[in-house]
């Protein structure tokens, strides 16, 4: 859409937006800095020189594994802090730490049209700095499984989170994913659309394939089907390839649904202008335009 992004990674899997995007070179060098050093104060370098920008444009503040030990290093610093500055530990403001430094200290918000967090999702410090730090919400739920979430369970967490860190916190968005055909999923993502507590712009259906190419590519679902990546089975080992994969129609679809998806929180969380229409411009094929506006694709030969 032409805007200027910043994601921010806060979870320290393996599996995670730093992978995706082929960036983090360093994340595990004990030495080299990272974000958990800006916030708790001990930098090793610019902040500037943190961010990273992938190959599709988007610019990462990568992983660490540093963030693993997030929380025994906070400590370290409370302690610490609090016996110079003769505070209690709960006066000491362990979930302003990130809020602090985006905003207050290199203003992320004058150089990015918007900028993302992607936390770990377990309830402790550094989930609830991302949060202190962001207060809009996009909340990902599942309709199977141990991860279901109810709508009551969803309002329970957004109230217990607000209780938390005394900050009202709004929901941009719940995204039904990994949404089936069965009867079950359907009803579940039914229900959440229908709902007017929450807006709920799309449901992304289980794109198994897709996804699971996604890291093999190093990138996202339009990089997938734009260069045509194919995992596969050559010369008796599992390879991944461009050029090598089929159009299918409806993975044409969830890739609108992305970026209607996207669209959605640009315009309405951020309050960006955003270009409508959306141009897949696929190796080997002609282009695909989708408009926001209307339900009918267009094709263009090239």
């Amino acid at each position: 859409m032409g805007l200027d992004v910043c994601a921010i990674d806060l979870d320290p899997q393996e599996g995670n937006l730093t992978t995706l995007f082929d960036v983090g070179e360093h994340r595990s060098d004990p030495d080299a800095d990272n974000l958990v050093k800006h916030v708790l104060e001990m930098p090793d370098g610019a902040f500037e020189d943190l961010i990273e920008t992938s190959d599709e444009g988007v610019d990462v503040i990568p992983s660490h594994d540093m963030l693993g030990d997030f929380t025994s290093n906070l400590e370290q610093k409370i302690a610490y802090e609090t016996g110079m500055k003769n505070m209690t530990k709960e006066e000491f403001p362990r979930y302003e730490l990130l809020y602090d430094l985006l905003w207050n200290e290199q203003q992320l918000h004058e150089q990015y049209d918007a900028v993302l967090i992607d936390p770990n999702a377990r309830a402790e410090d550094l989930l609830y700095n991302a949060i202190y730090a962001m207060r809009t919400l996009v909340a990902p739920v599942k309709p199977a499984g141990k991860g279901n979430l109810s709508l009551d369970g969803l309002e329970e967490l957004v109230t217990n989170m607000e209780t938390q860190l005394g900050i009202e916190v709004g929901l941009s968005c719940v995204v039904p994913s990994g949404v089936g055909q069965t009867n079950a999923h359907q009803q579940y993502s039914k229900r959440f659309k229908n709902t007017d507590n929450y807006a709920t712009p799309v449901a992304i259906p289980d794109r198994e394939s897709l996804m699971d190419t996604m890291w093999e590519a190093r990138g996202s679902a339009y990089k997938v089907i734009e260069e045509r990546w194919k995992t596969f089975e050559k010369d008796g080992e599992m390879v991944s390839e461009p050029g090598q994969r089929r159009i299918r129609d409806r993975e044409l679809e969830t890739a609108r649904d992305i970026y209607e998806l996207a669209a959605f929180i640009a315009s309405e969380t951020f309050d960006a202008e955003i270009d409508s229409e959306l141009v897949l411009d696929i190796e080997g094929h002609e282009k695909r335009i989708f408009d926001l506006h209307d339900d009918v694709e267009t094709e263009v030969t090239v």
